[in-house]
């Protein structure tokens, strides 16, 4: 019989595991596995894991006040760039300083005015507008310093258009005459237009349609005011030795009233007197 030869300790017969090591995987020393620790797995300390939640926290807390910022910063912008737009293309807002348009309008009245009007929309007879100062119309008095801060702030928020411009340039008369229009008056009379005397609902209680005389044709591209508040309203009548002589330029007029939206108690829309000129004939 040939004896089969003893096979080594680091074969078959070592044992395949030992308490508390992993499975030989490497040489022998001295005929017994080498053992081989398990490796060190330290858990972090509480404090070191608190400390970094508080770093995400506050990261986190960074990054959503970062995106508000921006989110406000970009609504603002809009804001402000949109107001801009309606105010140069579609409507302002003006207050009203004078008695002169008593009584479809009052002191401190905040209106708004469009801005389609001249343009895509002709004016008419009845129209209450707001025109620049065609020169000398306006008096010389110099407005109450509000100061630099203030001044500074009202001028922005007047440019874009979160504020009603005063009347430091502008004036606001009703429409009695367009281009070609030859209107007239007696003391005491009523105004004609074109040959039709006018009766004129909107006028002041207690005042007359004209207590000086005057007779004009309105000249090409300019118009003819007057206030509703007759006898203290420095309007086209009184202004015939100025520029335009008493008539306004079209290309003057910003635009036509529509509503008044303060005081509350004010709020209402301005409608044209459509029967007062209904008769009037075109410019003869």
């Amino acid at each position: 019989m040939i004896d089969r030869p003893a096979r080594d300790l680091d074969e078959d017969s070592s044992p395949t595991s030992w308490p508390g090591m992993e499975p030989h995987r490497g040489a022998h020393v001295g005929g017994q596995p080498e053992r081989i620790p398990l490796p060190d797995v330290t858990t972090p300390e509480p404090s070191e894991h608190h400390a970094t939640s508080r770093r995400h926290a506050a990261a986190k807390r960074a990054s959503g006040a970062g995106s508000l910022l921006r989110e406000t910063v970009i609504i603002l912008v809009s804001a402000i760039v949109l107001s801009l737009l309606v105010k140069t293309f579609l409507v302002q807002a003006f207050f009203i300083p004078s008695q002169s348009m008593h009584d479809t309008l009052i002191e401190h009245d905040r209106i708004l005015v469009s801005k389609l009007t001249p343009g895509p929309f002709d004016l008419r007879r009845g129209d209450i507008v707001v025109f620049k100062d065609p020169g000398g119309w306006l008096p010389s008095d110099v407005a109450p310093d509000p100061g630099a801060l203030q001044g500074a702030i009202n001028s922005a928020l007047t440019f874009i258009g979160l504020y009603p411009a005063d009347a430091n340039e502008h004036l606001v008369k009703r429409l009695i005459g367009l281009p070609g229009d030859h209107v007239a008056a007696d003391p005491g009379g009523p105004v004609t237009v074109n040959g039709v005397a006018l009766d004129e609902p909107y006028l002041a209680a207690g005042v007359t349609p004209s207590d000086i005389a005057f007779d004009i044709t309105v000249p090409a591209n300019s118009i003819w005011v007057m206030g509703d508040n007759r006898s203290h309203s420095s309007d086209s009548r009184y202004n015939q030795g100025n520029p335009g002589g008493g008539s306004v330029p079209v290309a003057n007029v910003v635009g036509m009233a529509f509503v008044t939206v303060w005081p509350i108690e004010r709020f209402g829309l301005l409608r044209n007197p459509t029967s007062t000129f209904a008769d009037v004939p075109d410019q003869p």
